[in-house]
């Protein structure tokens, strides 16, 4: 079972973020201030779950949560900035926009750039830790996901509905096949270094 909370007497929200590692897309943060004492059964690490569940989890949460928050940093930034401190940025824009300002942030990882005046604390998977870095786990993911499907509308040779921008097989042979969107990250190895190579010779 996961905790409710790191400390008992502070208002803490948790915050993770989606789509480090995709190909496309921006990145996408949230950050959650659950009740205290919050329980929930089968909330956990998003990954873990069906798409299915996270859809109930993220109507779930919107509801129960006493703030949420979304943050989203654009691939031109990931392009700008590296994708590292856009996760650092996409992250503070969600806590920018809580409604209820936190005492504490548990960030799920092992790096964080502070944010002004509200100390924090990293945690190594935890979202499978803290139910309030699941929930923000949750509403990450899902949030980024409904945009990737948007995009796809678009731009459906590259199975973003499916793949939400992550590196597949599919992803890697659209991008041969018909180069790059305006949404790719073009800071990231879109292709393997042999297979570019290959292309150019």
């Amino acid at each position: 079972m996961l905790k409710s909370q790191f400390y008992k007497r502070k208002i803490e929200a948790g915050c993770d973020e989606a789509g480090r590692g995709c190909l496309a897309g921006p990145v996408v943060a949230a950050a959650v201030i659950l009740p205290k004492n919050y329980r929930h059964k089968i909330l956990t690490d998003s990954k873990k779950l069906s798409k299915k569940q996270r859809t109930e989890l993220r109507e779930e949460v919107e509801t129960q949560a006493l703030a949420w928050s979304i943050g989203i940093a654009t691939h031109l930034e990931i392009d700008e900035i590296n994708i590292l401190n856009a996760s650092y940025l996409a992250m503070h824009r969600a806590i920018d926009q809580l409604t209820q300002k936190p005492e504490y942030l548990l960030i799920d990882g092992n790096r964080f750039k502070a944010y002004p005046e509200i100390p924090h604390k990293c945690i190594v998977k935890g979202d499978s830790k803290f139910f309030s870095i699941a929930a923000a786990s949750i509403l990450a993911k899902t949030h980024r996901d409904q945009l990737m499907e948007t995009l796809s509308q678009d731009h459906p040779e590259y199975h973003w509905h499916t793949n939400v921008g992550y590196p597949t097989p599919a992803h890697r042979s659209a991008i041969r096949k018909h180069g790059i969107t305006p949404f790719h990250r073009k800071s990231f190895q879109l292709l393997p270094a042999q297979l570019d190579l290959f292309e150019r010779s």
